[in-house]
């Protein structure tokens, strides 16, 4: 999800917190990888930490230690590293698969998601909670789905929304993993309808902006187009013999 989504030209810039530090921390490591490390093995990592945080999820859940929550943060961690630079070390040694790095990128980031959510609702104290955690991932999924449509629209990939991008939500997630460490599952479950309610709303929100931009965009591109061919209707000249057509006046001479 980091810049390296290599598919989309058109990618916005991000405009978060801490994009201008990751970008350049990420421009000064890439050239010190070891020369064996490719793209795509940076993009399918994704699959074992995905995996981690499932395991350690349950394992949380089931023995009651939810210190095991420490390994679904790093799995978090290690998401992130590889994630930021799968697309970095593609750039920089040309490997030339963009339209693969952008399809599988952003699958699995929303595998990743998944994974997230699964995890915690193994620590669900209520089977009411652990269907509110599972209602969270398809709205967690529609701004996924509301980028990708945005840039089928118009060309232009963003994946920040209110000055969040996917570094500060993953942040937010092991935010998440140290408060329940620390104060245990039981003061989350009351919020969760509360974190599902807002989700929603923000969803909504983004999507109602969106479709006012395209609407506009719509109407900018209409308005160009009649004056378009209004101007190539007062002069159109005939290319055989350079005479003046039916519905343009003769000029005298």
């Amino acid at each position: 999800m980091a810049e390296q989504t290599a598919g989309c030209a058109g990618k916005a810039a991000m405009r978060t917190l801490l994009a201008p530090y990751e970008k350049r921390f990420i421009q000064w490591l890439t050239p010190h990888f070891p020369a064996w490390v490719e793209t795509w093995h940076l993009t399918l990592l994704t699959v074992p930490w995905c995996v981690g945080l499932v395991a350690f999820g349950y394992l949380a859940g089931k023995s009651g230690n939810l210190h095991w929550l420490w390994l679904s943060s790093l799995m978090i961690f290690l998401q992130w590293f590889t994630d930021a630079f799968d697309g970095a070390i593609g750039r920089y040694k040309n490997t030339g698969l963009i339209k693969w790095g952008f399809y599988m990128d952003h699958l699995l980031d929303y595998v990743f998601l998944c994974a997230i959510l699964i995890g915690y609702a193994f620590l669900a104290q209520t089977q009411t909670s652990r269907e509110l955690i599972f209602l969270l991932i398809p709205v967690f999924g529609g701004f996924m789905i509301a980028s990708f449509l945005g840039f089928g629209a118009t060309g232009e990939f963003k994946i920040t929304y209110l000055a969040t991008g996917p570094t500060e939500m993953r942040l937010w997630f092991i935010a998440l993993n140290t408060a329940l460490i620390v104060f245990g599952t039981g003061w989350i479950d009351p919020l969760l309808l509360w974190i599902l309610a807002v989700a929603v709303v923000l969803l909504v929100f983004v999507c109602f902006r969106t479709q006012k931009y395209l609407w506009q965009l719509d109407m900018q591109i209409k308005t160009r187009t009649i004056a378009d061919r209004e101007d190539a209707g007062r002069v159109r000249p005939d290319p055989a013999t350079d005479a003046v057509t039916d519905d343009q006046p003769e000029r005298k001479t």
